[in-house]
């Protein structure tokens, strides 16, 4: 009997990787995705079960060769998790219409056109889970999120009209509002005077990401947020 497949968009050294590390070790084949392929063949070594699939999400016919490809090498898929994103901080009067389309294309259109190619598969079988990598920045924008938070409020729309369509059709999404910093080496470089407990943990986001697709459907989370206790919000 095949591995159910779990495929996982923007798989860089936080949560993409403790994604695949935690849907390896529950019994999925794991398909991840990022535009970096020395990044995902260091991963395919580490993680078992695991395949890279070089790919801008940004690129909507990429990403539909890319799920074909995975249907031919691994099975349909089972699971969704749209963990890429992309954006550009810094003021309104700064951003270029280049990096406010290129937000857009990662966190939003690229969820339009991931999420089309799994439900096709899950709406065959009736059941499937699509769970999206949020930000507190979809509820509120900010002086220098201009070029980020318009695209992750689209996300979260969007996310919300899937999961209004899906659902009653047998296909679980849901949205998880990361609201901190995730623990990578880039950002305990970056705050370097910061305790562990500011840090947001990789694995126990991947734990929670876990937990909402197993959720049985007589009680489906649509939307949580995550945060350190010592964040403000």
């Amino acid at each position: 009997m095949s591995k159910p497949v779990c495929v996982i968009t923007g798989v860089g050294p936080g949560t993409g990787a403790a994604l695949a590390r935690r849907f390896s070790r529950e019994g999925y084949s794991v398909a991840m995705l990022a535009r970096t392929a020395e990044r995902l063949a260091a991963l395919e070594r580490e993680i078992p079960d695991s395949r890279g699939y070089a790919t801008d999400v940004a690129d909507p016919a990429a990403v539909r060769a890319t799920f074909a490809r995975i249907r031919a090498e691994l099975g349909p898929v089972d699971v969704l998790l749209h963990n890429a994103g992309s954006g550009a901080f810094h003021g309104f009067e700064q951003v270029t219409v280049d990096e406010f389309e290129n937000s857009w294309r990662v966190n939003a259109l690229a969820l339009l056109v991931c999420g089309q190619e799994a439900a096709k598969d899950m709406l065959q079988k009736g059941s499937g889970a699509i769970v999206v990598t949020g930000a507190t920045a979809s509820l509120r924008g900010g002086p220098i999120t201009a070029g980020f938070a318009p695209a992750k409020a689209a996300q979260r729309s969007l996310a919300q009209s899937m999961a209004k369509t899906l659902g009653p059709k047998g296909i679980h999404v849901a949205l998880v509002i990361v609201d901190g910093v995730i623990d990578i080496p880039a950002t305990r470089e970056f705050f370097k005077d910061k305790p562990d407990d500011f840090f947001l943990a990789a694995d126990h986001i991947a734990d929670t990401i876990h937990h909402l697709v197993r959720q049985d459907r007589t009680a489906w989370t649509f939307e949580l947020d995550l945060r350190p206790y010592a964040e403000k919000w």
